[in-house]
């Protein structure tokens, strides 16, 4: 079956931006290589025309992208390193690293979470998507639930259903917030740009609970807790609210130069890889023991060091870390 072309608008989140890296930022889940691909083959186009990978995009062109892939293939198993927190004979937890696909698509078949997942343990392949209860994005990080058997997946999902496992997030956001609070918005596909997620009233309900950790200058260090979870539902409901994630153009979160900001923290921004989200803490029944569990995973580095330059030195590695979810708006 043939891909849909996907039509995009050049906005000012995008003008400026080489298009090879706008839209590998776009499309997170193909790998950089595709994106080069179709720009090279004529599959990705500027205003009807073929471009360079390195061509810097200018508000109002109109890109078409028309993926060309081969016939999918059935998952296969993959050697990887995977960061295992946890794992028993019914359930593992995985700390994802950024830059990893969790599950296998189009045009992105190997080098995936799940293919990593089939390697260490083959009776994954009996289970749904290898046992994995719920997903992270390519460029967020942190924990990842993974069933070992069909009765843990069953439980897993049904308990995920019912709102009984706490996912907690940690963010970078631009601007500075006064406040913590709730947005409950549903979200649905934009009819415009098929790859982001907008706010709409027919789309399904979408809730994200957030706190202030931390203010800077220009920026806030948030906690997040999901209510739900949507494709993009963290990313799409701070854009709502006018303070997207710094490293998600996507979202509204293109680099900006902070007035008064020294040099060290205008260069991480500029840098910076990814949307500043990563998947901190798990809580949750064991499935068959149903005793309580509760995993934490640290920031990553990418996200520490610029949070290290924001705060002027006043936090550390571990001060950020200890800094927890208040259960009161602050």
């Amino acid at each position: 079956m043939g891909q849909k072309k996907i039509i995009i608008t050049v906005d000012e989140s995008l003008a400026e931006i080489r298009i090879d890296k706008a839209i590998s930022g776009i499309l997170n889940e193909y790998s950089r290589m595709n994106i080069k691909q179709w720009i090279h083959s004529g599959n990705i186009l500027v205003n009807e025309k073929k471009v360079e990978p390195k061509t810097k995009l200018v508000i109002g062109q109109i890109i078409s992208i028309e993926p060309v892939f081969e016939n999918r293939k059935e998952t296969v198993s993959e050697s990887m390193d995977l960061n295992i927190v946890f794992e028993d004979d019914h359930i593992i937890i995985i700390n994802k690293p950024y830059g990893l696909v969790v599950h296998p698509g189009t045009g992105n078949m190997e080098g995936t979470l799940q293919n990593g997942l089939l390697y260490h343990h083959p009776a994954l392949s009996k289970l749904p998507r290898a046992g994995l209860i719920h997903r992270l994005d390519k460029n967020t990080s942190g924990l990842l639930i993974i069933a070992k058997t069909n009765l843990s997946y069953k439980i897993l999902v049904s308990d995920l259903q019912e709102r009984l496992i706490t996912r907690e997030y940690r963010a970078i956001c631009i601007g500075v917030m006064t406040s913590g609070g709730t947005v409950d918005a549903n979200l649905s596909r934009d009819p415009n740009n098929r790859i982001r997620f907008k706010i709409m009233t027919q789309g399904k309900r979408a809730v994200t609970h957030y706190r202030v950790l931390k203010k800077f200058k220009h920026h806030t260090f948030l906690g997040l807790r999901l209510e739900t979870g949507r494709t993009h539902q963290i990313r799409a409901h701070l854009s709502h609210i006018k303070y997207p994630l710094i490293g998600d153009p996507l979202y509204g979160g293109r680099f900006y130069t902070p007035k008064g900001a020294k040099e060290e923290l205008i260069t991480k921004l500029k840098y910076f890889k990814r949307q500043a989200l990563h998947a901190c803490l798990l809580l949750f029944d064991h499935p068959i023991e149903k005793k309580r569990m509760k995993f934490e995973a640290a920031l990553p580095e990418d996200m520490e060091s610029i949070l290290i330059e924001m705060s002027e030195g006043s936090l550390t590695k571990d001060s950020m870390n200890k800094l927890i979810y208040p259960e009161a708006k602050v």
